[in-house]
C-alpha cells in the first residue's frame, strides 16, 4: 500500500457519510461549509476525487480487478441514486 491508495480509501469512505448526511439534511461540518447542500456537494467532491486518483493509479479496468473497490463504489453509488427516494420513502413528514 502506498500513500494513493490510501487517499483513494479515505475519500471514497469520506463520501459516503457527507452525501448521506446532506440528504437527510443533517447540518454537520464539511469541507464547504455548514448545511445540508454543502455536504452533498463535499460528498460528490470525495467521489470525484476517489475515483480520479484509483483511474490513475490502475486505469479503468482496474475497477474488474479490484473487488473491493467496486463494491464500496457500488453502494456509493446505490446512495447517489436512491437516498433522495429512500428518504421521502421512510420520512414521509419531511417531503420538500
Amino acid at each position: 500500500m502506498n500513500i494513493i491508495d490510501f487517499f483513494i480509501g479515505f475519500t471514497l469512505m469520506n463520501a459516503m457519510p457527507h452525501f448521506v448526511l446532506g440528504v437527510w439534511r443533517a447540518r454537520i461540518l464539511g469541507g464547504f461549509g455548514f448545511g445540508y447542500r454543502q455536504n452533498i456537494l463535499y460528498g460528490l467532491f470525495n467521489f470525484v476525487v476517489s475515483i480520479s486518483l484509483f483511474i490513475y493509479q490502475y486505469g479503468i479496468t482496474g475497477l474488474k480487478e479490484n473487488g473491493f473497490y467496486t463494491g464500496a463504489l457500488f453502494i456509493l453509488f446505490a446512495y447517489f441514486l436512491l437516498g433522495k427516494m429512500l428518504y421521502r420513502r421512510f420520512n414521509p413528514d419531511k417531503r420538500d
